[in-house]
């Protein structure tokens, strides 16, 4: 399915999530009412992508401050000379990636950000697709009886583990050393619904990842963890996915209110290198 606009042709790229957002160039300022079809777009789709664009760092952070404020990462390397601009980088002879699992960035701030561009930068010859997959269907097929279970029901979500000075990935000797750091810097800790009302779609969606998601309020992480594996179970059928094929110039917009995302590590021997902007969000409610 195309919808049409005098400034931009918006593509669905799969029945329930993502869309190409198409006839526009990004190294050039764009309209209000390009950033208001790229903006509903994103609501609706939950992760929008653009083809063979040309984006220097400048116009990087010019589109996203288009969208909101810019989140500062604090846990990853930044681009020299581009504070702004996070570096998503995996060298040859590095075997770990960030952000190798499904996750939701930032579910553990209180205000969790609206999302982030990546823009590919140097890709791997094959390999090295991002997942993402749709949190609206995730919750739309859910049953009745498990979403009226899930109906006024808070988690506890937390940076700690992934960022901070027990991180898991220390445990597992993974070589993330210089990509990740400012392990001082992890001490958040967020209660969200989970179930959420998407602020631009107005659809419901499931808010619980397995990166960041610690446990129900007022449950122990012992009584969470079957539910929680059961809705992971059910947001990761690839019915609910796209696969997103990477290319210099490729960029991807997602939103975290409406998507997990996954980087796949099936690269090895290869370099990657993106540049990514967070978004700075909203107060996310039921």
């Amino acid at each position: 399915m195309t919808e049409l606009s005098n400034t931009a042709r918006v593509v669905k790229a799969s029945p329930n999530v993502g869309a190409f957002i198409e006839g526009v160039d990004l190294s050039e300022d764009f309209s209000d009412q390009t950033l208001a079809v790229m903006r509903q777009a994103l609501g609706d789709h939950g992760v929008i992508f653009f083809r063979d664009q040309t984006l220097s760092p400048e116009r990087h952070i010019a589109m996203a401050e288009r969208f909101g404020g810019v989140n500062i990462n604090r846990f990853f390397a930044h681009v020299d000379g581009w504070p702004a601009i996070a570096e998503v980088r995996k060298e040859p002879e590095q075997k770990a990636n960030i952000g190798g699992g499904w996750h939701t960035d930032h579910s553990y701030d209180q205000i969790p950000a609206l999302g982030s561009i990546l823009v590919a930068r140097e890709t791997p010859t094959i390999g090295g697709d991002t997942l993402f997959a749709s949190m609206y269907a995730a919750y739309d097929t859910l049953s009745d009886g498990l979403k009226a279970t899930l109906d006024g029901l808070k988690a506890v979500h937390s940076s700690r583990h992934v960022f901070g000075k027990a991180a898991r990935y220390k445990d597992r000797n993974e070589d993330l050393n210089g990509r990740l750091g400012n392990e001082a810097a992890a001490t958040q800790d967020a209660v969200h619904p989970v179930v959420i009302r998407h602020p631009i779609s107005g659809r419901k969606a499931l808010y619980v990842n397995p990166g960041f998601t610690l446990h129900f309020e007022g449950w122990t992480a012992e009584e969470s963890q079957p539910l929680l594996d059961t809705l992971y179970a059910h947001a990761a059928r690839q019915e609910f996915a796209y696969r997103f094929q990477w290319a210099p110039g490729s960029i991807a917009f997602w939103d975290n209110r409406a998507t997990w995302h996954m980087a796949l590590n099936d690269y090895q021997g290869e370099r990657r290198v993106m540049h990514r902007i967070t978004v700075e969000g909203e107060p996310i409610a039921a």
